[in-house]
């Protein structure tokens, strides 16, 4: 089973974001990413089609963008 990804820039929101994520999505089926620490993903989670972060990218290519924290220009430095 492929999992969901949850990508986030370590900021805050997405912070707490992730909380909320983890406590609802058993951590078996998802994957954290932090683009702030992993720069190497970010080429990844923009041909996903992320937008901005916190993101999660469903098991079926869904992108659901979560309370805006950053831009991913503002990621992109």
């Amino acid at each position: 089973m492929k999992k969901s990804i949850f990508y986030h820039a370590g900021c805050p929101v997405c912070v707490s974001a992730e909380q909320d994520i983890l406590n609802l999505i058993n951590t078996s089926e998802i994957e954290v990413v932090n683009l702030g620490e992993d720069k190497s993903r970010i080429p990844e989670a923009q041909k996903a089609g992320l937008l901005s972060v916190p993101a999660l990218v469903t098991p079926n290519g869904n992108v659901l963008h979560i309370n805006f924290g950053a831009s991913m220009a503002d990621v992109i430095g």
